[in-house]
């Protein structure tokens, strides 16, 4: 449970870097990975070969970010079962080639659109994220969801080391929850989190936090970022169209 926590704070650590990724406006990188996002998911289930050229923009942004890509493939791997047993219909209901062909297509399509988000958020800070968000005038309460559902992450998992260790030292070392106790250990864990979220919370009030807060000024667009997000457009727009 520590390596897991440890684990999703590191992701967070990788933004406060230095590289020319880091240094690049929240905007940019934004809805550059929206306009990724949105290019890849637009090809025809069959598209496989013409999802290929994609590859440049994970790889790229990991290079010049100096991200590493074991940390992006181990959280890809969360994902992966979702789109496998996803395509895993396509083999059945499909005839082939054309099944086949589309199975490969969904897992490839998921890891683009998984590596340009893990990447985004590896490079940026998580409040610039939520302020470009608010920028483009998403709904707050959207935005206030978010917030909260990736703050209470560490803090629920944080409950269940803490309650999983005093049930080991009351149980004599036995391997994992038993099956008899997993209902009470369940309610607890949410009643604790319950507990401990609304503490949080008062603190975050009493720190000025409200629920509608106003997008702050940050720093402006430079050319950089205007080169970076229209050489982004550019290519997706190329490989959609004209392919390699």
């Amino acid at each position: 449970m520590k390596h897991r926590i440890h684990e999703l704070n590191a992701l967070e650590q990788l933004s406060s870097g230095d590289t020319f990724i880091h240094r690049l406006h929240p905007m940019a990188k934004l809805l550059s990975a929206v306009f990724f996002i949105i290019t890849v998911i637009s090809h025809d289930r069959y598209a496989l070969m013409q999802l290929i050229p994609y590859v440049f923009y994970p790889t790229l942004l990991m290079a010049l970010s100096e991200t590493p890509y074991s940390m992006l493939l181990k959280r890809f791997m969360v994902a992966f079962p979702f789109c496998f047993f996803a395509g895993m219909s396509n083999l059945i209901f499909v005839p082939a080639p054309y099944g086949v062909i589309s199975f490969f297509t969904i897992i490839f399509r998921t890891y683009l659109c998984v590596m340009a988000v893990l990447l985004l958020v590896s490079t940026t800070p998580f409040f610039e994220i939520a302020n470009s968000l608010r920028f483009l005038k998403i709904p707050n309460i959207f935005i206030v969801i978010f917030e909260m559902t990736y703050r209470y992450i560490c803090v629920l998992l944080e409950e269940v080391h803490s309650m999983y260790i005093a049930y080991s030292l009351r149980s004599a070392g036995a391997k994992g929850i038993k099956m008899r106790d997993m209902g009470s250990f369940a309610g607890q864990l949410l009643l604790r989190s319950f507990d401990r979220a609304d503490r949080i919370y008062n603190a975050m009030k009493c720190r000025g936090y409200a629920l509608h807060i106003l997008p702050q000024n940050g720093r402006n667009f430079m050319l950089k970022d205007f080169i970076f997000f229209a050489v982004v457009c550019f290519f997706c727009i190329w490989f959609r169209f004209k392919g390699i």
